[in-house]
């Protein structure tokens, strides 16, 4: 058992970003359009604030807080630093094109409390405390996809809310039923109780718990939001959305799998592996089709969710799931975000023909591109690369080798449809929808780039402090 105290200090970066939001609603009120940028400012300070104060967190002991139901361990503190250093990007996407937006203000303080519910959900150890991060990380995240106010964010906001709100609902149902079988709702007393209880009773609960998960996660069977949302979001909330609600929900499932439900009498490994053999699959059949960027890069996130999946099918079966999981969550959202900081950059270009030329015309920003779509396969030497290997040596480790087989056979096959996006612009002549430049995202597109790498050759020293057990 790991210490215990009610030290609100234990969840400094939660609060950091609770409170900038907070002050940031309050200034959005009273300063002019034109300087609301300031609110953006203080939501960067918290950001930064948080990791350092997540990084100084990580270098003690693990601990639970407040009635065991929030856990500071690795998988927190990893959590919450590339959760907040994946604001700190998607802020800096934001930059140009909001400023001066009449609701600008209001996009930094979704933003933030969106992160904070991810945040909440990595960190939850009861199915209360879950239900409510889902909450925070999905209300705020319903206004920024329809934050543009136009026909397509429109739509985008409503089918991802009305989906959201269905599956939110069949979560809270399965929540009901897993206390009924447990009698708890804290995975320390649930993980015990789960086993005596009746099998069916828990199998209900626990499909209706993952719909909400899975949902966040943007994997099948709920993943038929993702596409569309994307699509009709602005840029940078579309990079916010692929990628930080993901990290949330995943970690919430490890901590899940390990903690409570791996030895609760289901077949757990079983149903996860099912479910991530499907994500990886029909993303990449769905992706192979779409001339639209962010609709392919959509697809290309569900199929991503389906590799992140395999370590957690084995959690609770090989040591390997925990910092397999973390690494691999981490390569994803710099690489991801870097690839959506290139559509951002170039606002104009909306189809894949429209980057032709773009190494002409942008060769820093076309080997960015290159760099994060080659990563996202799984080329060595980026973090992705790393992250897929952990990941499939986990799989293999929990004795699960088909499933390592055919996210290998799915890693060579996604190649295709983002080579349709690679090929066009490192050839031909530059077309009018590159003109445009935005120096912020480019930085971005840069960093993200320059960090998969970096990343992908300390992979050595870093996977070692991934590891820890979970507290329980």
């Amino acid at each position: 058992m790991t210490d215990m105290n009610e030290n609100p200090l234990d969840i400094l970066p939660e609060l950091l970003l609770a409170a900038s939001a907070v002050l940031g609603l309050l200034l959005g009120a009273w300063l002019p359009r034109r300087r609301q940028w300031l609110v953006g400012i203080l939501a960067c300070g918290a950001a930064l604030a948080g990791i350092v104060a997540a990084s100084v967190a990580a270098a003690g002991p693990d601990l639970t807080a407040f009635g065991e139901g929030f856990t500071v361990d690795p998988v927190t503190s990893t959590t919450r630093v590339v959760v907040l250093g994946s604001v700190l990007l998607v802020l800096a996407l934001c930059a140009r094109p909001f400023h001066a937006h009449p609701r600008e203000s209001e996009l930094y303080v979704l933003l933030q409390l969106s992160a904070l519910g991810a945040l909440v959900m990595a960190g939850a150890q009861d199915l209360l405390l879950l239900a409510a991060g889902y909450l925070l990380a999905s209300v705020p995240a319903y206004a920024l996809a329809g934050f543009r106010k136009d026909g397509p964010g429109t739509e985008a906001a409503l089918k991802y809310y009305v989906i959201g709100a269905l599956l939110g609902v069949v979560m809270l149902a399965g929540i009901t039923v897993l206390y009924a079988a447990g009698r708890a709702t804290g995975y320390p007393l649930l993980g015990p109780a789960l086993p005596q209880a009746p099998v069916s009773l828990v199998a209900a609960g626990t499909v209706g718990l993952l719909a909400g998960v899975l949902f966040k996660a943007g994997a099948v069977p709920a993943h038929f939001w993702v596409p569309d949302a994307i699509q009709g979001s602005t840029a940078p909330v579309a990079a916010f959305l692929t990628t930080v609600p993901k990290i949330g929900a995943l970690t919430a499932l490890l901590r899940l799998g390990e903690a409570a439900l791996s030895d609760s009498g289901m077949p757990w490994a079983a149903l996860v592996s099912v479910i991530a053999a499907a994500s990886m699959t029909l993303g990449n059949l769905a992706a192979f089709f779409q001339t639209d960027v962010k609709r392919l890069l959509a697809y290309s996130t569900i199929s991503q969710v389906g590799y992140l999946l395999l370590p957690v099918a084995v959690a609770g079966r090989s040591d390997l799931a925990q910092p397999a999981l973390l690494y691999y969550l981490a390569a994803y959202a710099v690489t991801n975000l870097g690839a959506f900081a290139v559509v951002c950059a170039l606002p104009r270009a909306t189809r894949t023909d429209d980057y032709r030329g773009l190494a002409r015309r942008r060769p820093l920003l076309a080997a960015s591109l290159v760099t994060c779509l080659l990563g996202l396969v799984g080329t060595p030497p980026t973090a992705v690369f790393v992250g897929k290997l952990e990941a499939f040596t986990a799989a293999f480790d929990g004795g699960y080798a088909w499933l390592a087989v055919l996210a290998a056979v799915n890693t060579v096959a996604s190649l295709f449809y983002y080579l349709r996006l690679i090929l066009p612009a490192v050839s031909g002549r530059p077309g009018d929808a590159l003109t445009d430049g935005d120096l912020p995202a480019r930085v971005a597109a840069y960093t993200a780039a320059a960090v998969s790498v970096g990343l992908g050759v300390a992979a050595g020293p870093v996977l070692p402090l991934l590891s820890g057990s979970l507290s329980t």
